[in-house]
Formats: C-alpha cells, structure tokens, sequence
C-alpha cells in the first residue's frame, strides 16, 4: 500500500519566489565581497535591502513594508 503524500508546504509562490532571491543574492556577496568595488558593494547593500523590503511585503499583504 502506498502512503499518502505530505501537503505542500509551499503555498505561497510569490513569497518563494522573493525568499529565493534575497538568498541568491545573499550567496553571491558572500562570495565576491573581497572582490567587489565600493560602488559594487553599495548597489549590492541597495539590492540586498529592496529584497527585504519585497519579502517583507509579500508575506504581509502590504502595499509598502513600514518606514
């Protein structure tokens, strides 16, 4: 007899789909930071907290995270 399969646990596509952004992009400062310029470092800072931002809004329903 075969089991029941477990329900997915992702339910929300688009908060994946951000949280898997702000990872990646998590990642690949962590790789390059020795390499990157400071402009490089700040766009990437910039990127970085705009991906909050995102998450924050997505998993909240909110138009804008608050301020």
């Amino acid at each position: 007899m075969k089991k029941p399969s477990p329900p997915e646990r992702r339910q929300n596509a688009s908060l994946r789909e951000v949280l898997d952004e702000l990872v990646v992009h998590a990642r690949v400062i962590a790789r390059q930071v020795t390499q990157m310029t400071p402009e490089e470092l700040e766009y990437a800072q910039e990127r970085l907290e705009w991906l909050a931002d995102e998450v924050w809004r997505v998993a909240t329903g909110q138009e804008r995270p608050p301020a």
